[in-house]
């Protein structure tokens, strides 16, 4: 069993890079490809845990980028980028520094609410690129205002007030980058652009025109996902020649939803075809 969509806590996982990659061999899974928000900085460290422990490491990263073109939210998988690369860095540095900025704003937002937090005790959640929204509600849990990450406090506070619903009291919106930048960046990098969970963002009529910037796979199979948008993803790998991905996007007690590492769906088939388009780029 295999993972291609893994967190460690230098993105927003609630677990250390060594912690996941232990969950991994103690589940039999040969191969995770660690894919932190917005950076590579933990890559290292995984590739020599991994070969210690004996689990295959993908170097990867997955891209916080926006349709600016159809107005969505979308995220591009990079897999075997090359760690620390200036097209990364230089695309993804400065939203990092932005989302730690907009937390700093977020706490602030949430103290003048009323709840007895700091910007000091919530730092002690972060990782190694910064606050996340996630480590604000660990320091809210903690203090006894909330029983869970995700819930009615969760969307008080951060609800993005989409479908209608109001804003969340404490929201602070981020400038995300272009999808075409990231899927450029991502190739630059030596790495496989590949589109993540399309069916959750609604990014399925982006893929014609994303696969002539270099797309080179779609995730198919994804905790978000129905039947319908596996199937709707298979149609546009077949159709586009993709390779077909999936992972767990595993956060740990960050996820949104009860997780485990591993992908069942996928085979080392898939890593395999991975390898080898990368070797024609």
């Amino acid at each position: 069993m295999i993972d291609l969509h893994v967190h460690t806590k230098v993105s927003d996982n609630s677990l250390s890079t060594g912690e996941v990659i232990l969950q991994a061999r103690e589940k039999g899974i040969t191969h995770i490809a660690i894919t932190d928000h917005d950076t590579t900085k933990g890559i290292g460290e995984a590739m020599e845990l991994g070969k210690q422990m004996g689990v295959g490491i993908i170097p990867g990263i997955e891209i916080s980028a926006y349709d600016f073109l159809r107005h969505k939210r979308a995220h591009i998988l990079g897999y075997y980028v090359e760690p620390g690369h200036p097209s990364l860095e230089r695309l993804c540095i400065p939203l990092t520094q932005s989302r730690n900025q907009a937390s700093y704003q977020m706490v602030g937002k949430v103290m003048a609410a009323g709840y007895a937090i700091t910007w000091e005790g919530v730092l002690k959640y972060g990782g190694g690129t910064g606050v996340y929204k996630q480590h604000i509600m660990h320091a809210l849990l903690d203090q006894g205002y909330c029983d869970s990450i995700y819930g009615d406090l969760y969307k008080k506070l951060f609800g993005r007030g989409d479908n209608g619903e109001p804003r969340g009291i404490a929201y602070v919106p981020l400038v995300y980058i272009d999808a075409r930048a990231a899927i450029r960046a991502v190739r630059e990098a030596g790495g496989i652009p590949v589109l993540a969970h399309p069916g959750q963002f609604a990014n399925f009529d982006a893929v014609d025109e994303w696969v002539t910037l270099g797309l080179g796979g779609i995730e198919v199979f994804h905790p978000s996902h129905y039947a319908h948008d596996c199937m709707r993803a298979r149609d546009y790998a077949g159709r586009h020649h993709l390779i077909i991905t999936g992972g767990s996007d595993f956060h740990g007690a960050y996820s949104e939803m009860p997780l485990e590492l591993g992908c069942p769906e996928l085979g080392e088939e898939c890593i395999t075809a991975l390898a080898a388009l990368k070797q024609t780029r």
